[in-house]
């Protein structure tokens, strides 16, 4: 089961005690600071929890699933997202 951006709204907004508005405000703006970040090349860390940092990525040779021809891959960044172990801790 996942949970939606309403559903996590409104779980931030019990949990601390605010509106919905204020809750969502504070999820967008934290959206838009990791997503600023991880985009300038700096990691975001949150002890226990996770941890964002862009990686980057070589250039590489693949194949075209359709037909089998190789095809060349150039370098580029990827997003790496480690877990921290409060998470691991809660998934067992």
């Amino acid at each position: 089961m996942a949970i939606s951006r309403n559903e996590l709204v409104a779980a931030l907004a019990k949990k601390a005690d605010t509106s919905k508005t204020e809750a969502d405000a504070v999820l967008s703006a934290f959206s838009d600071i990791l997503v600023e970040s991880v985009s300038g090349g700096d990691k975001v860390s949150i002890p226990g929890i996770l941890s964002v940092e862009r990686v980057k990525r070589a250039a590489r040779t693949g194949r075209n699933p359709s037909t089998g021809e190789t095809i060349d891959i150039p370098a580029g960044f990827g997003v790496k997202l480690s877990v921290g172990s409060r998470l691991k801790a809660a998934a067992k």
